[in-house]
Order: C-alpha cells, then structure tokens, then sequence
C-alpha cells in the first residue's frame, strides 16, 4: 500500500483546499518543490500534483512549479540511488500536446478527470498515444460522477464509466470521495472497495484519510485491488505521520515496494 502526498498547486504555492473550493485554500508552503523534498525525506516512494488553476482554467497554470518539483525529485532519487520514484499530475490537461510536454519534463502518470467524462474521446486517444501512463481521475459523491472541480455533478454512475474507462486502457483509477475530500472523517472503505471489485486494473483512493486506522483499514482491503491512498491535509496537519504510516502499511502488506 502506497501512501501518496499530494502536493496541491495555487498560484505556484503549495495548498489544501477544502471540498474542492477554491475560496478554502489552506497555503502550506511557498516552496512546492522543498515540500516535495520533505515528503521524500518521509519516506514517500510516489507523488501526486494536482494543478488547481489548471484544473478550474481548462489548461496548465503551474507548469514552473511542476518542473521545480520534478528537479527536485530527479535529484533526491539519483542522490538516493533509486532508478525512479513516480510522479503522477492532473489539473487542467485537455490535449495530447500537454500531455507528451509533461512526459518530457519527466512526469510519470498523467491523471484525466473532468475531460475523461467530457470528451471520452480524447482519454480513448490518450491512452492510445501513451500506453501506461494514463490515469483516470474519478470523484465522486453518492456513487454519481463530478466534474468541473466538483463544482458539477454529471449523472453518471462511477462505476460504468470505470468499466468503460478500464476497456480504453487506463493504467490505474483515482477515486475520490468528494464528501470526504479535506474534511478527515476517515476514508469511504465501502465505495472504494466495490469500486476496486468491479473493475481489474489497480484503484488509488483518496478523499477523508485522517489518521493510521484509516490507512489499516486499507490495508486490510488491498488485496481488492486497492494498490495506494493519497494523503493530504493528515499529513500536513500532523494527524497522520507519513513515515510512520508507510512503516505501518509495509508490516501489514507483506514488505511493501
């Protein structure tokens, strides 16, 4: 089970929104790239940027910010002696340019989320044009699909466009609970797991982790095909502490990577 800090970019800072508003930003770090050196001294083994204004403007915003961080974890993983420690993005990529740009620049997973469900054609044609480094982005409430930075729900059932999103090749799913997201009131076990049961390919979950429990509690479901969790606002707010989680998630999960 991999825990995965998220790193949050707005206005090339490092933050955590609440809920998904904007208006709610927490800025944790001026420096989003030493708050990704932190999370590797922690122990981290994968990152996950988000690119917020992306995500609400339609195209990149934080491009300077994103190529900081990945200097910063190409080095700590050569200095480390790690072949290569992933770093996965979403927020704002609706096209196949962007897409190969940011691959170059030396990210490892492009996460699709609002286009996925918008344009399932270019998702088609993404995982097509860069087999293996696709990942869907699905948040949801209440089983149905949102969009638009949750700030629209679409009517679709998470579950069939996984199905359908899984037959286009995706490499993985992140699954966010978006009643959950930022407000640690423990992960949605339940949905996540008939999730991880109705399709093959690996789901990472995401939205309410809080504190170890919650991360034993997915441990103990992991073999559904729940291969990590993303961890936000618990970990920069101390309620969960990351190296002693991952420590905790290896023992229960066999040795871990």
């Amino acid at each position: 089970m991999l825990l995965i800090p998220a790193i949050d970019l707005k206005d090339g800072h490092c933050v955590r929104l609440k809920q998904g508003d904007m208006e709610l930003a927490t800025v944790f770090s001026e420096d989003p790239a030493d708050m990704a050196l932190h999370w590797l001294k922690k122990g981290a083994r994968r990152l996950h940027l988000v690119d917020l204004n992306g995500a609400f403007a339609g195209k990149p915003k934080n491009e300077a910010a994103v190529k900081s961080i990945l200097k910063v974890v190409q080095d700590y993983a050569e200095e480390m002696g790690i072949d290569e420690i992933p770093v996965q993005l979403g927020g704002g990529i609706r096209d196949l340019d962007t897409i190969e740009r940011y691959l170059d620049d030396g990210i490892s997973y492009i996460i699709v989320g609002t286009a996925a469900v918008k344009n399932p054609g270019f998702l088609h044609d993404a995982c097509g044009a860069f087999p293996g480094h696709i990942i869907v982005g699905l948040d949801a409430k209440d089983g149905k699909v949102a969009t638009d930075g949750w700030s629209k729900m679409s009517g679709h059932e998470v579950i069939d466009l996984a199905k359908k999103f899984e037959a286009y090749g995706v490499e993985s799913i992140v699954y966010t609970d978006i009643g959950r997201d930022g407000m640690m009131g423990g992960v949605n076990i339940e949905a996540t797991v008939k999730l991880a049961q109705a399709v093959r390919i690996p789901i990472i979950a995401s939205g309410g982790v809080h504190v170890l429990k919650d991360i034993e509690d997915l441990c103990a479901v992991q073999d559904e095909g729940i291969e990590g969790v993303i961890c936000g606002r618990s970990i920069y707010e101390g309620s969960l502490d990351l190296t002693t989680a991952q420590e905790r998630a290896d023992q229960l999960t066999e040795g871990g990577a």
